[in-house]
């Protein structure tokens, strides 16, 4: 059995992530999706909020669980017994930063990057641009679930 993380913040989850979500569950046994939790940063939501989005966000997926960790997400990664972590990747410039993680990480722990390049529909997308757009008043709907949205909108 094979057995994946992806990382992230998901502050908030995007249909980005979804894509990757979707494409990663149906390539492993089982997929953890797990939210970094670092009280010294400023997220617009908080560690619960993300996991509920998250939770919602997952659901037809069978194989699919949601979890959280602190520190490296390697150590995470042993702790769950999980030998792959699985990273997208929206352009030149993500592969540039994460594939010296994957390396240092492998030499590190031994622990595998699988990178799966996002959908071209959504290569521009990142949760920073949501929140920022959002914030100004623009259309993020077609960026996040309607679930999402409506949370984004109640927290702003």
């Amino acid at each position: 059995m094979v057995k994946a993380v992806f990382p992230g913040t998901f502050d908030p989850p995007t249909v980005g992530h979804l894509d990757i979500i979707t494409r990663a569950a149906a390539a492993f046994d089982e997929l953890i999706v797990a939210t970094g939790v670092n009280q010294s940063k400023n997220r617009l939501f908080g560690p619960q909020e993300r996991i509920e989005m998250l939770t919602e966000l997952v659901e037809p997926f069978p194989n699919v669980r949601i979890g959280s960790f602190e520190g490296l997400v390697v150590d995470y990664c042993r702790a769950e017994g999980a030998g792959v972590m699985v990273k997208g990747l929206r352009s030149a410039a993500d592969y540039d930063y994460e594939l010296q993680m994957a390396q240092l990480n492998r030499r590190m722990t031994g622990v595998d990057t699988f990178f799966l390049p996002t959908a071209p529909e959504h290569g521009f997308i990142s949760s920073s641009w949501v929140k920022e757009i959002a914030r100004l008043g623009g259309d993020v709907s077609t960026f996040v679930t309607p679930a999402v949205h409506a949370r984004l909108l109640n927290t702003l």
